[in-house]
């Protein structure tokens, strides 16, 4: 394994087995879904964040995965101008749209994989599926919050 692989499995390891175990299996799938995508890592201050582009540039990502104590959620970097026909993505931003994966099986749901290709299809920077896949360490805070809910009854 390398140094980029074994930081980032340190990253996921500060969340709850549940999220971790999520993470990892939505991570397999994003990576399988889209070849050739450079995997830009932000272990910012509010989340993990794993996301999906050409290159090295943040500016240019697609997509992105966004690792919270309770839940992950599937970031549309450019959702504000996607269709969304069923209504799924959240937000009100001026260009980010969102929705929450609760198990690794809800990007398999048609609509999202629809939204998915919609966005690869839709961007400015088509990702080139000939291209090697690379894991990049971007960014590590060291001041974050919390990675694991806080446990209730404790005072």
């Amino acid at each position: 394994m390398d140094d980029a692989r074994r930081q980032l499995e340190s990253f996921i390891d500060k969340f709850t087995p549940e999220v971790a175990a999520l993470t990892r299996a939505l991570l397999a799938k994003m990576k399988a879904r889209i070849p050739g995508a450079q995997i830009l890592v932000y272990d910012n201050y509010n989340a993990l964040a794993i996301g999906f582009c050409r290159n090295d540039k943040a500016g240019q990502a697609i997509l992105s995965l966004a690792v919270m104590p309770r839940w992950v959620t599937l970031c549309f970097l450019w959702g504000a101008t996607l269709s969304d026909p069923h209504g799924l993505l959240k937000g009100d931003g001026s260009r980010v749209r969102h929705v929450r994966l609760h198990t690794p099986e809800a990007l398999d749901d048609p609509r999202i994989g629809a939204l998915i290709e919609e966005a690869l299809a839709a961007t400015e920077w088509p990702i080139d599926p000939a291209e090697p896949q690379r894991l990049i360490i971007k960014s590590v805070l060291a001041k974050q919050r919390p990675r694991r809910p806080a446990e209730k009854g404790l005072d």
